[in-house]
């Protein structure tokens, strides 16, 4: 007798859900790593022009000049300071995914743990039906091989 889960389609369902969730975190994960390498330039562009800001002290450069490196030196400042509320964003939307993977996680095992105590009980039941036809067959033959009386 072949087992058949009455709710197998409950359990895909709950595996490409899993699935899906994991894409979904994969995906966030990107972004994060993304959002990050784009703050690390900006910081180190920025420490590259506060260092080169610092060396025209040494050498001879006009005002205007010093001027418009410390507006961009600013305007990296303002950049920085966005990109780490998108840093910051993207770490609370990876999080957010982390815990919808956790959930999709947990409905699939309860589902699966169901599907595995169904198959263990209808094993058992199986087992128990043919040890039941073997004692009949046991039975039967005794009784045909012993002496009428």
């Amino acid at each position: 007798m072949k087992f058949r889960y009455a709710f197998q389609q409950i359990v895909d369902l709950k595996n490409n859900e899993r699935t899906q969730a994991e894409w979904v975190l994969s995906e966030a994960i990107g972004v994060l790593r993304t959002e990050q390498t784009m703050l690390d330039t900006l910081e180190a562009e920025k420490q590259r022009l506060q260092q080169e800001l610092a060396g025209t002290t040494e050498r001879v450069t006009t005002i205007s000049h010093m001027q418009g490196m410390q507006h961009y030196v600013n305007h990296l400042h303002r950049q920085i300071e966005k990109k780490h509320v998108d840093v910051r964003q993207a770490k609370q939307h990876v999080e957010q995914k982390q815990q919808l993977l956790t959930d999709r996680m947990v409905d699939e095992k309860v589902w699966t743990k169901a599907r595995d105590k169904a198959f263990r009980l209808h094993t058992a039941l199986t087992l128990k039906k043919e040890q039941e036809a073997l004692d009949e067959m046991a039975s039967v033959r005794y009784l045909r091989s012993s002496p009428q009386v």
